[in-house]
C-alpha cells in the first residue's frame, strides 16, 4: 500500500490493487464521537449514496464500489461507525446501546457532508444504524434504502451459523477473540477471498476493541414499526449461503416493508458487494437510476 495526502486536501492511495481517492470528512456525532467519513465525490456524479459497514470493519468494505464506475456515475460517500476503523472508539456501553446515537450519528454524517437525501445502503449490522435513523428521522430525508444481509430483527432464526465465532470475538482470552475473529471473518464468504483480502479485513477487524464489541451486543432490535411505515423505494438483497445473518432475515424485511424489492444471490455468502462486485453494482446502479 502506497499514500499521500494531495495538494488539493484529497486523499489518495493505492490498496489491494484498487486506486483510491476520497476526501477525508471529520464528524462530530451530538454526544462528542468522532467520525470519520469519506467523499468519494467526482466532478459530475449523479444521486447521493451513503454506505454503511457493518460489524468490526470500516469503510473499506466498499473497496469494489468505490473503486469501480460507480464513482463516476453517483456519489458516492462512506463514514467508520463509531468504535470501528478510524472513527472514535469509546468504551462507554450507553456509546452503542441507544438507538438515538446511532440514529444521531448518521444523521450527523449527511449534515455534515451535505447529502442530498441520500441512497442509504446498509450491510449486516448496519441495518439496525439504519432503522436507528428512520425510526428517529422518517424516511423522507432519504431517497431510498438498500439493505444487504442486513438486521432487521432480533429471533433465533435471523443468527446463522457464525453466530458462536460473533459472539466469541469478545471474549477476554486473546487467543479465543483471535481464532473467533478469523473464523468469523471467514464465514463471512461462502467462497473464501483472496488471502491478501481476508488479511486486510482481518487488520480491520482488530481495530475495534473488545469493550466495543461487548457495547455493540445484546441490544433489542424492535423495527417492525419502522419497516411497515417505510414509504421510500427499497431493496433487499441477500446472500442465499449467508451464515452471519440468514436469508430468512431478508425474505422477512421485503416482506415487511411494503413494496421492496427482494433479490437472493445463489451461491453467495454475507459479503454480495465483494463475492460478486460487478453483480451487486449493477444492480445497485439500476435501482439508484430508477429513482430518477
Amino acid at each position: 500500500m502506497t499514500g499521500d495526502d494531495a495538494a488539493d486536501g484529497e486523499t489518495r492511495y493505492q490498496l489491494l490493487g484498487r486506486e483510491l481517492h476520497y476526501r477525508a470528512v471529520p464528524v462530530t456525532s451530538p454526544d462528542g464521537v468522532s467520525i470519520a467519513a469519506q467523499d468519494w465525490k467526482r466532478e459530475g456524479s449523479g444521486r447521493d449514496v451513503l454506505f454503511i459497514h457493518g460489524f468490526a470493519q470500516s469503510h473499506l468494505s466498499w473497496l469494489n464500489q468505490v473503486a469501480s464506475p460507480l464513482a463516476d456515475r453517483f456519489r458516492l460517500a462512506t463514514y467508520d461507525l463509531r468504535g470501528h476503523g478510524q472513527s472514535e472508539k469509546p468504551f462507554d456501553p450507553g456509546c452503542y446501546r441507544d438507538p438515538q446515537r446511532w440514529a444521531d450519528e448518521v444523521d450527523a454524517v449527511i449534515q455534515t457532508l451535505d447529502l442530498d437525501r441520500p441512497v442509504i445502503v446498509a450491510w449486516s449490522y448496519a441495518g439496525r444504524v439504519a432503522l436507528d435513523y428512520l425510526s428517529a428521522f422518517g424516511d423522507d430525508r432519504v431517497s431510498g434504502v438498500v439493505f444487504v444481509c442486513a438486521t432487521t430483527v432480533m429471533a433465533p432464526w435471523v443468527v446463522g451459523a457464525a453466530g458462536p465465532s460473533m459472539r466469541a470475538m469478545a471474549a477476554p482470552e486473546l487467543g479465543v477473540s483471535a481464532e473467533a475473529t478469523r473464523d468469523f471473518m471467514r464465514s463471512c464468504f461462502a467462497a473464501p477471498p483472496a488471502p491478501d483480502e481476508l488479511e486486510v479485513m482481518l487488520a480491520i477487524a482488530a481495530a475495534t476493541p473488545r469493550e466495543v464489541r461487548i457495547g455493540l451486543g445484546g441490544r433489542p432490535a424492535e423495527y417492525g414499526v419502522t419497516l411497515a411505515a417505510m414509504r421510500t423505494p427499497t431493496l433487499v438483497l441477500h446472500g442465499e449461503r449467508d451464515a452471519v445473518v440468514t436469508p430468512a432475515a431478508g425474505a422477512y424485511t421485503a416482506r415487511m416493508v411494503p413494496g421492496a424489492e427482494h433479490l437472493v444471490y445463489e451461491g453467495i455468502g454475507h459479503a454480495p458487494f465483494w463475492e460478486a462486485p460487478d453483480r451487486f453494482n449493477a444492480d445497485l446502479a439500476r435501482f439508484l437510476e430508477a429513482l430518477g
